[in-house]
């Protein structure tokens, strides 16, 4: 599992970043800028953690990008328009973040018994 939440971090990160450059989004106008740099940023930080720490770190992080990605679906349906790019990765945010938080509290219970 741990595995998997790190690849969809990766890659939803460098998706995030790439998307910034090829539609023209590196501008000083764009209310999803900050945003967008900073989820990228806590996906691979969380990504390349240590086993220990990474599930947390990851939980966070995705939990972040669903926030900060449904508001970017949120401005896209307001203009009548569909994005799916930010509506995939948010509900593949969302889906890591519960998994991994499901994880970490099964685990967690069983510790504790």
């Amino acid at each position: 599992m741990l595995r998997l939440a790190r690849l969809a971090a990766i890659a939803i990160s460098v998706g995030t970043f790439a998307f910034l450059f090829i539609n023209n989004s590196w501008r000083a106008d764009n209310l999803f800028l900050v945003p967008d740099l900073i989820l990228c940023a806590l996906l691979l930080v969380a990504a390349i953690l240590p086993a220990r720490h990474a599930p947390a770190a990851l939980v966070f992080a995705f939990g972040y990008t669903a926030g900060v990605l449904s508001c970017s679906v949120a401005d896209y349906a307001v203009r009548g328009e569909l994005g799916m790019a930010s509506l995939i990765g948010a509900l593949v945010s969302g889906l890591m973040a519960c998994l991994l938080l499901r994880q970490l509290t099964t685990k967690s219970a069983g510790s504790a018994g």
